[in-house]
């Protein structure tokens, strides 16, 4: 019996946040999820078990190659043999976690936006916290990372954030522009 993927859903649209924001991506999100954010805006139990083959076969269907595998928390079930799968079709693979655990070999780019301690993501390209007035310095100490972002929690505090990263520049503001031009 071959491996399968508890897969919430796959969809083609724009990166919304962070450093690739406004690059056409596919976007495969993972069921399941290690933390409960009490700002969490993604349902995350539900999905179907898919294969390695049956994921390329679908993300290959779009016309980019820059694949988002997000969550819930992907690495709960990201493994090589799914790496693999997707390296062969040629995607570059970026993928949205939570850090609290090891990003498996072969993921091109990692975006940590750190939720609750304890973090054990081994390596970050991007930083992005959904800033809610914590000690980001503190979380970017534990977590370096090249590039700084913060977003706005849920939007509620834009003047917040802005007052924060003026008086911080080696924040950059993240929004989550998918939500302000109305796309998935």
């Amino acid at each position: 019996m071959k491996k399968t993927y508890k897969i919430n859903e796959i969809f083609y649209s724009l990166q919304g946040e962070g450093f690739f924001t406004g690059t056409a991506a596919v976007f495969l999100r993972f069921s399941g999820c290690n933390r409960r954010c009490g700002f969490c805006d993604t349902e995350f139990e539900s999905g179907k078990n898919m294969t390695a083959e049956e994921i390329v076969d679908e993300i290959s269907r779009y016309q980019s190659r820059h694949l988002v595998i997000t969550g819930g928390e992907p690495t709960l079930q990201l493994d090589s043999d799914l790496i693999r799968a997707i390296k062969a079709a040629r995607f570059f693979i970026q993928i949205e976690t939570n850090g609290s655990n090891p990003v498996p070999t072969g993921v091109d780019w990692v975006t940590c936006s750190p939720k609750e301690a304890p973090w054990q993501v081994d390596r970050i390209d991007e930083l992005k916290i959904v800033y809610q007035g914590q000690d980001v310095e503190q979380i970017a100490e534990l977590l370096p990372a090249p590039r700084h972002f913060l977003q706005p929690c849920s939007g509620t505090n834009i003047p917040e954030t802005v007052s924060y990263i003026l008086s911080h520049p080696r924040w950059r503001l993240s929004l989550q522009t998918h939500k302000l031009i109305n796309i998935q």
